[in-house]
């Protein structure tokens, strides 16, 4: 389970209407940060392989419409998440200027297609805020903390939990 991941001990004890936080983000407690439309998103820097600027991808059959096909990287073959539609906001139209995060989660490789890489973001677990739970959202459920910034909050994506559905 990745450090951003949501423990189930953690959720249990956190108020009503709240998930906790998780503890710890990483060792080096860093993220990259990147955005979809004007939301600030950001995963653990631990778990990124690469990032690297949008190419054709060869889409498979049968897969849900946020898989947007596979590619091949170096020999290996990586499925691509679209995370807008993920989230429930419809395809990405990808264009050269989109960016696959490569990461790795639980020994699988998996790319996560963003408009664009914003910054690394050095923090302090302190900083990691409790996604409030008020509503039934898919997106949501996606979610494992919010970090204030200058530009706004940046929402930490819950990686296993966001294959959980997906990929097995």
């Amino acid at each position: 389970m990745s450090d951003l991941a949501i423990s189930s001990s953690a959720e249990a004890q956190a108020p009503a209407g709240l998930v906790e936080a998780s503890d710890a983000v990483t060792a080096a407690n860093q993220l990259i940060s990147f955005a979809i439309g004007d939301d600030q998103y950001g995963v653990d820097i631990m778990a990124v392989r690469e990032i690297k600027g949008w190419t054709a991808i060869t889409p498979l059959p049968g897969q849900p419409e946020y898989v947007r096909g596979v590619l091949n990287l170096r020999g290996v073959i990586v499925p691509i998440v679209d995370l807008r539609c993920r989230f429930g906001q419809g395809l990405t139209e990808a264009t050269p200027l989109h960016i696959v995060i490569v990461v790795q989660i639980d020994g699988r490789t998996i790319g996560l297609l963003g408009d664009r890489v914003l910054d690394i973001v050095s923090l302090d677990t302190a900083e990691i805020k409790p996604v409030p739970r008020i509503a039934q959202s898919q997106k949501l459920r996606f979610l494992s903390g919010l970090v204030a910034n200058d530009d706004g909050m940046i929402a930490l994506i819950d990686l296993p939990n966001l294959l959980a559905e997906t990929i097995n």
